[in-house]
């Protein structure tokens, strides 16, 4: 990398970005030694010090900017002390990767599983992951995992989007030296690695990115306070400077830890009116990358504003990104189900819109939209379907509930299976949560460990707020802190080894998915008959065909030469899923 800390033989070069500072000092504690040795940066054009010092791998430092206090590298690779601790030197190259012939898998062939590192596993960490990658590609068939963010964040219990030291590994998952082997380990099961990064804020606890430089702008404003300084029409410096950091951080994920792809969080909080938006950016480099290694590396955005400019191609004014997640399906099928309409859900719930969003992509393509009271969307028509990543659960639409509650207790199992049929089945690319294959019951909750009392409590009381338009949960919201809300929220694994048989069911879904889905044409015709839906896949001459009936038993058998494979029905729901003779 072009900044933090580069080990050259016995040596280390030291490189930082600091516009703010008129001086920069290195603190080195070298291993075994009580003593910290102090050496002065020296400045170069445009901000930036550096300095080389004896110093090796395990070794640790802080940096002093003029008078304030010493504090860690914006460009760390471990905080082993935590996010206020000194940074650790790491030596990128001591890993003994043997992927080497890994060229990844096409977006096409993605069947993603989202999962959280710490809740994963009863370990919470890497190497519990790696305990289940075999049953992830070869018992469940998934192609390819997302990992929510890893990036250091305070204390050990966090959703990851709290991170403030972007580089850092998270030291009580494994460290550099665990994703590595996470990586690596998945590679050699033939499973892909999406990585979740957040670029639209920094959190606030141990976020000391202001003392070096101006990262952050007035001029737009975020959920989170100022935006990140990323638009170069401002009067103000450092555009240029934080952009390099970022984009630099999207290839450090690709270089360092050969990951296949990054998940961006909420790019709708991405403030850019430059001439090439930092968004067309990221994905420029990553992909001059990708050709250059010679892999499929994608790049997927969040957002729910339904913008199809994510993923057009420059030429077409678009920013050329792989795929977005596209929430109309999950909002449509939810409402549905469980008959809410409190916040987003007050604009969804009929049956005609889940049959648009599984033909379109996604419902709202400029309607006016009731929850915002204006205009939502663009036109979809030029939006592949594969483009669109769609779920039934993720951690946002379980997590931010104000109990956290999953579908498995929201709705009948017929209900489930049918609308995972439609997911699975479906020419989009489908998204699992952790958990959802096996039913889990438990839920996901949004858990915290600040070390900041004043910012814990105004956690609290913001997650109270926030469910305060969502009749009647309010008051039940857990408390983030407490570490029972994060003990709540791990996996049962003995789930997985249960008899009800929806671990089996979406075993089968995806194996139908891989034989008559992946290999075809991507585009669905969908139809509404008595009450119930009726897709089929692909569009000319299809292979398979779902009725999925999410309110009731009533279901239609379909004309013509066809095959049941899969049946379910209770009172509240029933599917029944063909394959063409």
């Amino acid at each position: 990398m072009k900044l933090g800390a580069t080990v050259n033989g016995a040596k280390c070069d030291f490189r930082v970005w600091a516009p703010n500072a008129t001086r920069v000092r290195l603190q080195l504690k070298r291993q075994g030694e009580d003593a910290e040795q102090a050496f002065e940066l020296r400045a170069e054009d445009g901000g930036y010090f550096s300095t080389t010092a004896a110093a090796s791998a395990g070794d640790r430092y802080f940096y002093v900017v003029d008078n304030n206090k010493p504090v860690p590298d914006p460009v760390s690779r471990l905080l082993p002390e935590g996010v206020h601790g000194r940074t650790e030197i790491v030596d990128p190259n001591s890993f003994a990767w043997t992927d080497q012939r890994w060229r990844g898998i096409p977006l096409r062939d993605y069947i993603l599983y989202e999962l959280h590192v710490g809740t994963f596993t009863p370990e919470g960490t890497f190497e519990g992951v790696i305990a289940k990658l075999d049953y992830l590609k070869n018992e469940l068939g998934v192609t390819a995992i997302e990992l929510m963010p890893v990036a250091a964040f305070p204390g050990e219990r966090n959703w990851g989007y709290d991170g403030v030291s972007p580089y850092a590994v998270q030291s009580s998952y494994g460290g550099p030296q665990g994703l590595k082997r996470l990586v690596n380990a998945a590679h050699e099961v033939g499973l892909v690695v999406v990585l979740d990064v957040v670029y639209n804020h920094l959190g606030n606890e141990g976020n000391y990115t202001r003392t070096f430089g101006p990262y952050f702008t007035d001029r737009h404003k975020t959920p989170w306070g100022e935006a990140v300084n990323y638009d170069q029409t401002g009067e103000g410096p450092g555009s240029e400077g934080v952009r390099e950091y970022v984009v630099e951080h999207a290839l450090y994920w690709l270089r360092e830890y050969h990951v296949d792809g990054l998940r961006l969080d909420a790019v709708q909080t991405i403030y850019d009116d430059s001439p090439k938006h930092i968004l067309a950016e990221i994905k420029e480099n990553v992909a001059m990358f990708a050709k250059e290694a010679g892999r499929e590396i994608c790049v997927i955005a969040e957002s729910d504003e339904n913008d199809s400019k994510l993923v057009l191609p420059p030429e077409r004014g678009g920013y050329g990104l792989d795929a977005f997640w596209s929430d109309d399906f999950h909002h449509a099928i939810h409402a549905l189900l469980t008959g809410e309409r409190d916040g987003y859900y007050q604009d969804f719930g009929a049956l005609e819109q889940v049959a648009k969003a599984l033909a379109e992509g996604y419902v709202f393509q400029g309607e006016h939209f009731n929850y915002w009271n204006r205009r939502r969307g663009t036109s979809a028509k030029d939006v592949p379907l594969p483009a669109n990543v769609i779920a039934l659960q993720n951690h946002d639409q379980v997590g931010n509930r104000a109990k956290g509650e999953r579908l498995s207790v929201l709705s009948s199992g017929a209900q489930r299976r049918a609308a995972s049929a439609l997911l699975l089945l479906s020419p989009h690319t489908p998204l699992l949560f952790m958990g959802e294959e096996f039913d889990e019951t438990a839920p996901f909750q949004f858990f915290t460990s600040f070390g900041d009392p004043v910012l814990a409590e105004a956690v609290r009381n913001g997650r109270r707020e926030e469910f305060k338009k969502f009749a009647g949960l309010w008051s039940e919201v857990p408390d983030p802190q407490d570490a029972a809300t994060f003990e709540r929220s791990k996996l049962d694994w003995r789930l997985a080894q249960s008899e009800d048989g929806m671990l089996a069911w979406y075993k089968s879904l995806i194996g139908l998915r891989k034989r008559l889905v992946i290999p075809s044409e991507r585009r669905a015709e969908l139809a509404i008959r008595d009450g119930a839906i009726e897709m089929r896949v692909p569009a000319s001459a299809p292979k398979l065909a779902v009725v999925a009936n999410l309110k009731g038993r009533q279901l239609s058998d379909i004309a013509g030469d066809w095959e049941k494979v899969l049946s379910a029905a209770d009172e509240h729901g029933a599917v029944a899923v063909f394959t063409h003779k």
